[in-house]
């Protein structure tokens, strides 16, 4: 079977992990520290530190990389693309490097390492279902201005992953079936998938839940008011929406155990505010049934958030009329990007060019 080296960096850690076929050999994860991030104030300037984590792990893991047959890397925001696996190529490199993709991430160093690795070892690299992912049909586009249409920026890559795990649940193929995907992180993706198909979704960046650290869909007036106040400009703006929002900016906090500990011990204010993001899940579920016109084979809760018994508990008692509810705590996303390239190494799908 095929060793796979896969690459997935984050906000604050690059994660990393060998693969054999869609078997996990090994993985690790390296922190980036704050003194280290803030010697770095732009995402390219991280390049070389995240590139040394990498090379560092490797030679630890004694891993040879002209042994490799394949480099998965994660995709990041680039341009809109449809989902599935696809070849890294010089293209994408010059896009990120230039900028021209639709928001600055850490994933989109996933790339340019990968590639690096892959063109040193003689080897393909790939990246799977990228946040970029985007299959919303005609009217999911409208937002009311002409000049702001709704983009589709999801976490394609383990909510398409989970659809497939709900299906094979079902002995059934993602193909035939219709789910409502909701992926609780830091960010919150709800997308309804018409038979595997991602058809809306709400941009975790900007609508949808309030999440731990992110504001949601906010009133839109209200919002013209504060921004044209004079009391904020547009970074901190921008990191109050995103980053200082949500539980953080409610109860100070974004960690779920700590959140849970205060419930348990009295503390009201922290068990409305959960309540409340439960509620709001909850409400857009519903509305993404509607896109679905009801027709869903099944609800499914996943990401870092869905370990909580009792969020997802309040979230069920709202929406199990609309269909069963299945639950896949955690992230796929080190073991769907393993999958996807072995799909194309094993000739079941084959890779798109970027």
């Amino acid at each position: 079977m095929a060793r796979i080296l896969v690459i997935n960096p984050g906000s604050t850690s690059t994660k990393l992990a060998l693969f054999k076929g869609a078997v996990p050999l090994w993985s690790e994860t390296v922190s980036c520290t704050k003194k280290r991030l803030v010697a770095c104030p732009t995402l390219l300037e991280q390049l070389p530190m995240r590139r040394a984590d990498v090379r560092a792990v490797l030679r630890k893991r004694e891993v040879n990389i002209r042994e490799l047959d394949a480099v998965a890397a994660r995709g990041g925001p680039f341009k809109p693309l449809k989902s599935g696996t696809y070849r890294i190529t010089g293209a994408l490199i010059q896009d990120i490097q230039n900028g021209n993709v639709q928001s600055d991430h850490a994933s989109n160093l996933a790339a340019l390492i990968g590639y690096e690795i892959a063109e040193t070892a003689g080897i393909s690299a790939f990246f799977v279902d990228p946040v970029s992912v985007d299959e919303m049909e005609p009217l999911a586009r409208y937002s009311g201005l002409p000049e702001i249409p709704r983009r589709s920026l999801v976490h394609a890559l383990n909510v398409k992953a989970v659809a497939r795990k709900a299906a094979a649940a079902m002995n059934a193929s993602i193909r035939d079936l219709n789910f409502i995907v909701a992926h609780l992180g830091g960010g919150i993706s709800i997308a309804p998938l018409r038979k595997g198909r991602i058809v809306d979704v709400n941009n975790a960046i900007e609508e949808g839940p309030f999440s731990p650290e992110r504001a949601g869909t906010l009133p839109a007036s209200s919002l013209v008011r504060l921004c044209f106040g004079g009391r904020v400009d547009y970074r901190l703006m921008q990191r109050r929406i995103v980053g200082q929002a949500g539980l953080v900016a409610y109860l100070g906090t974004k960690n779920l155990n700590t959140i849970e500990a205060r419930i348990s011990e009295g503390d009201r204010q922290a068990e409305e505010v959960l309540q409340a993001m439960a509620y709001q899940i909850a409400k857009e579920i519903g509305a993404m049934a509607a896109v679905l016109s009801g027709r869903v084979d099944a609800v499914v809760l996943t990401g870092g958030c869905a370990h909580s018994d009792r969020l997802c508990g309040w979230i069920r008692e709202r929406v199990s009329f609309i269909a069963p509810v299945r639950i896949f705590p955690g992230e796929f996303e080190m073991e769907a990007l393993a999958e996807g390239v072995t799909r194309v190494l094993e000739g079941e799908e084959e890779a798109k060019v970027y």
